[in-house]
């Protein structure tokens, strides 16, 4: 209940009462149970006054149970309206409700207003950034996830980099990395796996689809796996055969512009340098408006969250804080090359926690 009791603390000293998390990622965060819901109402109700409420489907209860939750659950079964279940529930324990803090961006319409209809006189706010401050610093558990998932990473780029053959498609080569993942007892990818050759690789976020290998091709690939509930994020870009100077310039553009800002992460430093130092690199280089996204972003129990690696960013570095950093340069119908690296925060500095080879690769055919 550590993670429960810091909220509840957060909720207090920001003057909110209470606040119910529904998002996959929160309500794994506060209860240690990795699950989607689909359809289907789960949430954790939080009260400075009352013991934690969990309530879920009655077929998971089970396993709610077994992953450590020690609070009150309510459950109910598919002909059963959650809602009427809950306010039945609520109202006989709070009575008086003042103000309630939601996931903003995560409670669609319809839910609010179910919410509203239990506590019609309370204050619905946005807690989003009160689980984002908490979950911004990993701890030692945290970070052994982060770093078994980012390992399971380069095992994906490797395995593509090894399937990769003039004629296969991009496809091909996805349906082989995940293939061969799955092999190793990963069920989930953090996001649908990249895989672009050739003048696709000019589009940052492409989708894969049946463009074949050729010789001279610049070949992109970004994936991520999701490891007992924890995401990894990889890129790497090599060649087939040859590159031509072009090629080859943006690559080591690339290349030292991250090297730079990974470089440049030191505690106290706001996060928006990072993304300055390796865009001014870009820009030195002829290639400014070809990186047209921002550094990176935070990792974790989502494979984006907070913070936000944008240069406007003001927020300190700190220790425990786990991000990606991505530079990319996109040349519309030549190509595009995109590095990129997770990275935590110790004490000592930046630790890589994806080690797959950066350099430049070409792979003879």
């Amino acid at each position: 209940m550590t993670r429960i009791n810091r909220l509840l603390q957060l909720l207090k000293e920001n003057g909110k009462e209470s606040i119910f998390v529904t998002s996959k990622a929160n309500v794994y965060y506060l209860s240690n149970y990795y699950t989607d819901p689909h359809e289907r109402l789960i949430g954790i109700y939080l009260n400075q006054n009352e013991t934690p409420l969990f309530i879920l489907p009655e077929m998971e209860k089970e396993s709610a149970l077994s992953s450590g939750w020690t609070g009150s659950i309510l459950t109910y079964q598919d002909h059963e309206n959650p809602w009427q279940l809950l306010k039945t529930y609520l109202t006989t324990r709070t009575e008086h409700l003042s103000s309630i803090s939601i996931e903003k961006e995560h409670l669609s319409v319809s839910r609010h207003e179910q919410l509203k209809k239990i506590f019609p006189n309370a204050e619905i706010s946005d807690g989003t950034n009160l689980l984002e401050s908490l979950r911004i610093i990993k701890d030692k558990k945290e970070y052994q996830l982060l770093k078994d998932a980012a390992e399971l990473a380069d095992k994906g780029v490797d395995i593509g980099v090894r399937s990769l053959m003039e004629g296969k498609t991009e496809l091909d080569i996805v349906a082989a990395i995940e293939y061969e993942l799955k092999k190793q007892g990963i069920r989930e990818m953090s996001f649908s796996t990249m895989v672009l050759s050739g003048k696709n690789t000019a589009t940052p976020h492409g989708i894969p689809g049946l463009t074949t290998i050729a010789k001279g091709d610049l070949v992109l690939f970004d994936l991520g796996v999701v490891f007992e509930g924890y995401c990894s994020d990889i890129t790497r870009t090599v060649a087939i055969n040859h590159v031509s100077a072009e090629q080859r310039n943006m690559h080591e553009t690339v290349l030292h512009a991250q090297e730079k800002a990974i470089n440049a992460v030191k505690i106290g430093e706001p996060i928006g340098s990072l993304d300055q130092i390796a865009r001014n690199h870009i820009h030195n280089n002829g290639y400014g408006s070809y990186f047209t996204h921002r550094l990176g972003h935070g990792i974790g129990i989502d494979v984006h969250e907070y913070p936000s690696m944008t240069s406007n960013n003001p927020l300190p570095i700190q220790v425990g804080m786990s991000f990606t950093i991505e530079p990319g340069i996109y040349v519309p119908h030549v190509g595009g090359v995109r590095i990129e690296d997770e990275v935590f925060v110790t004490d000592h500095g930046p630790e890589l926690l994806t080690n797959y080879p950066k350099q430049l690769q070409i792979i003879d055919m």
